[in-house]
């Protein structure tokens, strides 16, 4: 399941490729467009700019910009960053203990085959497709 922490940061990616982007957006004008709560946002943009998705300003004029244009932003990029395993199954994740019954497992090609379908799904999809 995505967290709203994932949803979230795409409507915040959304928003700021939907500005002119000639100024910083603020974190407040974004929070009340979107209606989220700006502590949220925060949390949520550290994450962004941490992974170079989103750079801020800082100051009176400050704000956040994206770092590429829209059509370089998957969806996929997004809610790997911001949700870590993407995984269906925790024993598919990296760094999961090894399961004892991974070699009779049946339903363990499933699971991989759903988790690559979601992968190319949400990499294909960019935030110029959603705007």
């Amino acid at each position: 399941m995505i967290s709203t922490k994932g949803r979230y940061a795409i409507r915040l990616i959304m928003d700021l490729a939907e500005q002119d982007g000639s100024s910083p957006t603020k974190l407040e004008s974004i929070a009340e467009r979107q209606g989220i709560s700006k502590k949220y946002l925060e949390s949520i943009v550290k994450i962004l700019v941490a992974g170079g998705l989103v750079k801020g300003t800082s100051g009176k004029g400050g704000g956040y910009f994206l770092t590429r244009v829209p059509e370089e932003y998957t969806i996929y990029e997004i809610l790997r960053l911001t949700e870590g395993s993407l995984h269906t199954v925790s024993c598919l994740s990296s760094g999961a203990p090894l399961c004892p019954r991974k070699d009779v497992c049946k339903t363990l090609p499933m699971w991989k085959e759903f988790d690559e379908m979601v992968r190319k799904y949400f990499s294909h999809k960019t935030i110029k497709d959603l705007i």
